[in-house]
């Protein structure tokens, strides 16, 4: 099962069941606990990964100690494939925000791949032009919303990629603490406290700690327009 969700992942995209199976078990597995770091900014980069399970975040740190959370990254997605089309220091610092397993291929290894399947470089590209989509999103949201709005947009992504139905309405484990949750939307913990007592007093979310249940998906959507 965990397999197929990594197969998922852009780079086995339109790939022959075989070679995609031999990609995946030339790739070596990693374990990341909460809090470890996997790589950090600035670092050489020479490999990129694919999360099997658990959950990492991406973020970088201003000069004077400031964090800013640019994603959180769960089963089959990627993270650090700038480094095989630009090779240079890595651009944000990886850790584990839940206990992870990451399976990782070298420049190396994944080369000769790419020559053998050029579709495969198509659908990379494709993923780091989605990414770069989502920080120009993410960069017009810090000038043109509110704090509301963009706790309101983050809930709703974070819902998307780890929320679960129940009967009440989406659970999303998130495992951000409130800080973390903070930095990913670019304002103070007050701030988005603020927020997050607000959406609750109307019925539109409920915090349970490291999760959130979402009661109200539309009335979310509508504030984060």
């Amino acid at each position: 099962m965990e397999d197929d969700v990594v197969l998922s992942a852009p780079l086995f995209a339109n790939m022959d069941p075989e070679a995609s199976r031999t990609l995946l078990a030339s790739m070596t597995p990693q374990h990341v606990a909460r809090g470890e770091v996997l790589f950090h900014e600035g670092e050489p980069g020479d490999r990129l990964y694919v999360i099997r399970s658990g959950k990492i975040k991406l973020g970088r740190r201003s000069t004077d100690g400031r964090e800013n959370l640019l994603a959180v990254l769960g089963p089959g997605e990627m993270f650090g494939e700038l480094s095989l089309f630009d090779p240079g220091p890595r651009t944000a610092t990886a850790t584990g925000l839940a206990d992870a397993v990451v399976l990782e291929l070298g420049h190396g290894d994944l080369i000769p791949w790419l020559e053998q399947n050029p579709t495969v470089a198509k659908h990379l590209l494709g993923a780091l032009g989605r990414r770069l989509r989502r920080t120009n999103d993410a960069l017009a949201d810090l000038v043109f919303s509110d704090v509301p709005g963009r706790v309101a947009k983050a809930l709703l992504d974070l819902s998307q990629r780890f929320g679960q139905q129940t009967d009440e309405g989406v659970r999303v484990a998130h495992d951000l603490t409130q800080e973390e949750l903070a930095q990913l939307v670019g304002a103070s913990r007050e701030t988005v406290n603020k927020a997050l007592a607000d959406f609750a007093a109307r019925g539109w979310v409920r915090r349970e700690g490291r999760a959130i249940v979402l009661l109200d998906v539309e009335r979310l959507e509508r504030r984060a327009r």
